[in-house]
């Protein structure tokens, strides 16, 4: 029933900002985990970010914090990705993931709800 759709990529230079965002149709709950992911050709999907129920708790793959930050709006049913000062290495299809339950590990293999992705393309 759940859908997530994922928009806000683009190309942008080396040091510049994007923010994805992820909105959801059919009915989601506060208490769900939000996640993303992402996967750049040839590499396997891998963690990004985490919020969890109360959008307190975050988690971060170590080469992005500092500069991504990832939110919820419950009342909009939309998760966001702030990033900034992106780097080529942050190149990848994004995706957004739920999971109706508590998720505290960044694997991919956890979440039930995926987006198709957004393409994010960063110039040197």
């Amino acid at each position: 029933q759940v859908q997530l759709v994922e928009s806000g990529g683009g190309l942008v230079q080396a040091g510049g900002s994007l923010r994805l965002s992820c909105a959801a149709s059919g009915r989601t709950f506060s208490s769900w985990t939000w996640g993303w992911f992402r996967q750049a050709p040839g590499k396997e999907r891998e963690f990004v970010a985490r919020i969890n129920f109360n959008g307190g708790g975050t988690a971060y793959e170590d080469a992005v914090k500092g500069r991504f930050a990832i939110s919820r709006d419950n009342a909009k049913n939309t998760v966001y990705l702030q990033m900034n000062s992106l780097k080529p290495e942050d190149a990848a299809i994004y995706y957004c993931a739920a999971e109706r339950n508590w998720v505290e590990a960044a694997s991919a293999r956890l979440y039930s709800y995926w987006g198709q992705g957004t393409q994010v393309t960063v110039s040197s």
